[in-house]
């Protein structure tokens, strides 16, 4: 039996990304029509502040015109160091603010080492108490507009490894935006992530993952960059994430929320034209899920 289901675009898959020194970012009004012309409901918002301004009426502007709700956004902060925490969750509430302003229901926070994103190192356990902490401050604050505060494990960031997912699982109520590509890059399997957390899981990025280039990108052999430019993400249904059965455990822990289609490009050579490139891809991540009875709904 088919099944409606409210699936929302990232601009991610349109090379758009918050990481610095990423690559160039297509134009929102292409991003945003591409994302429309394909049935998509719904968007998060790209790079806080470096995409579009931050300001509820500006953000709605450049939605409405494609009939497109702002979802959400991710936001990189830094919670594990006492020194900083306030400022950290001050900044928190005014991107939590303005994204409510616009209509938006979900944060998705990532942990960072610092602003640079410099690769994570080890806590102990002062540092887990003082990010379990900083996650409930921020979930708090978010609550407070409106917004439930989802953490995504996600490459690089200092909540990435199943241990790390584990450990702040035991500390914290947090809800998680679960992300089956990053899951199994950090070596945890999306299944087994699903039967451990699946009853906190807030928000869904659906994306998918080409685990020989992982396994490189982990041994070093590859930059970050290098493996996305290396078809480290794939459309969904043609890497190694286990997609289907992934929706189908999601429908069975009777997940009915946003699914968001996310395959991460990095644009550093010529502009792909309109038409053509990431609304290709994101075209035949749409057809997979309809062979798996999932559209989106109108």
């Amino acid at each position: 039996m088919t099944t409606d289901r409210q699936i929302a675009g990232a601009p991610i898959t349109w090379g758009v990304c918050e990481v610095p020194g990423w690559g160039a970012m297509l134009p929102p009004d292409r991003v945003f029509g591409e994302m429309a012309s394909l049935g998509l409901g719904a968007t998060e918002l790209g790079p806080v502040d470096d995409y579009l301004p931050l300001d509820a009426g500006a953000i709605r502007a450049a939605l409405e015109p494609h009939r497109l709700r702002l979802l959400g956004g991710f936001v990189p902060l830094v919670l594990h160091e006492r020194a900083g925490l306030d400022d950290a969750v001050a900044q928190a509430e005014r991107i939590a603010s303005v994204m409510a302003a616009a209509g938006a229901s979900v944060f998705v926070l990532a942990i960072v080492q610092d602003a640079a994103w410099s690769a994570p190192r080890a806590l102990d356990g002062d540092g887990w108490r003082q990010l379990a902490q900083g996650v409930d401050r921020v979930a708090e604050a978010t609550a407070a507009l409106g917004l439930t505060t989802v953490v995504h494990p996600h490459q690089g960031t200092l909540i990435e490894k199943a241990a790390e997912v584990d450990e702040l699982a035991s500390r914290s109520d947090v809800a998680w935006c679960m992300d089956p590509g990053h899951l199994a890059l950090g070596g945890y399997d999306p299944l087994d992530f699903l039967r451990a957390h699946g009853a906190r899981v807030g928000h869904v990025h659906l994306k998918d993952i080409d685990l020989a280039v992982a396994a490189r990108l982990n041994a070093g052999e590859l930059t970050l960059m290098a493996a996305v430019q290396a078809g480290l993400f794939k459309p969904l249904g043609q890497g190694d994430a286990g997609i289907a059965d992934v929706v189908a455990g999601l429908d069975e822990q009777g997940y009915d929320r946003w699914l968001v289609l996310e395959q991460d490009l990095a644009i550093t050579g010529a502009e792909p034209a309109p038409g053509e490139g990431p609304v290709e891809d994101a075209e035949t991540s749409l057809r997979f899920l309809e062979s798996l009875d999932v559209v989106p709904a109108r």
